[in-house]
């Protein structure tokens, strides 16, 4: 469990708490989300990643996740809907393993996540020390004869 010791109190425990904590430090309340709408659904994705990305034991597990995201992600831009949010980031952070070492197919079979994620990872500032994850963007083949 990662811990945050601050200048100025106790130390803060928790991915999450320290993640809201830096976005506000950073004055970047936006990453939290606008509305209190947003700022559900924001807090939602972040408490998804840390119960289920986090706890991604078997390749069943990881495609439930992926399942999930991209059902979510079918008329998204972003995990909260058309703003781009701390929930963006972590969730990356979160698949980065894992989209890493999906196969072409895989990626074609999650689309709207590889389209997300591939979006995210081009976001300026996120990718940060992460490798790039290739996503091929014409087919091989088609199927005109």
């Amino acid at each position: 469990i990662p811990v945050l010791q601050t200048n100025n109190g106790p130390g803060l425990t928790g991915l999450m708490t320290i993640a809201a904590h830096l976005v506000r430090q950073a004055r970047k309340d936006q990453l939290l989300g606008s509305t209190a709408e947003e700022k559900a659904v924001v807090q939602q994705w972040l408490e998804y990643r840390v119960t289920r990305v986090n706890g991604c034991s078997s390749k069943e597990d990881t495609r439930t996740v992926l399942k999930d995201l991209n059902m979510h992600l079918e008329d998204k831009v972003y995990l909260a809907g058309n703003i781009f949010t701390l929930a963006d980031i972590l969730m990356y952070y979160g698949l980065h393993h894992i989209m890493v070492d999906l196969t072409v197919q895989e990626k074609e079979k999650y689309l709207n996540v590889s389209r997300w994620f591939n979006h995210i990872q081009h976001y300026p500032g996120v990718r940060q020390h992460l490798s790039d994850v290739v996503f091929i963007k014409n087919r091989l083949y088609t199927n005109a004869h």
